[in-house]
């Protein structure tokens, strides 16, 4: 493993599992085993650091899920919560919560991942519903993202449960 793909496989499972504030440098310097000269070096700050934590995570999940229907879509993040990626809920909104929108760095990642989930939630609904239907989208979104968070303490029942419910609003006829 390079020393690139190493510090981000480190720090991508100590924020996860410690979060922002938790996660010093030193403690990735601990981790990977690596000098803090050389540690700082490939990433420069940790701030820059969580920055391509969370490109990367955005990167392997976009990769991971499907968006050719709304069964594809929920049976991807059952998927994802099995493999333990993502069984703490969003790794993207709890930064963002701990670190109460303070760091650029972080508010332009959730940024990103936002609106790349909303654009491919649309894109999903104008192809299943027939029709473009931002209402429609926005409570796709919804549901996806409280299945998220609700299957870390309901577990993987309630990510059918929302996909069921995304299935009714596709299959409403006209705007909802």
């Amino acid at each position: 493993m390079d020393i690139d793909t190493q510090l981000l496989t480190t720090a991508e499972r100590l924020f996860d599992q410690d979060g922002f504030n938790a996660t010093g440098m030193g403690r990735l310097v601990r981790e990977t085993r690596l000098s803090s000269r050389t540690v700082y070096k490939h990433v420069g700050s940790k701030n820059a650091l969580v920055a391509r934590v969370l490109a990367e995570r955005q990167r392997r999940f976009f990769a991971h899920t499907d968006f050719s229907s709304v069964e594809a879509l929920f049976d991807s993040l059952k998927r994802w919560h099995a493999d333990n990626d993502g069984a703490r809920g969003c790794l993207f909104f709890r930064l963002r919560a701990e670190t109460g929108g303070q760091i650029a760095e972080i508010e332009a990642a959730v940024a990103a991942y936002q609106q790349q989930l909303h654009v491919r939630i649309g894109e999903l609904v104008a192809r299943e519903a027939g029709v473009p239907d931002e209402t429609r989208a926005d409570q796709i979104l919804a549901l996806f993202e409280g299945a998220t968070t609700a299957a870390t303490y309901r577990g993987e029942a309630v990510i059918d449960a929302a996909a069921a419910c995304a299935r009714q609003l596709i299959n409403q006829r006209g705007a909802v």
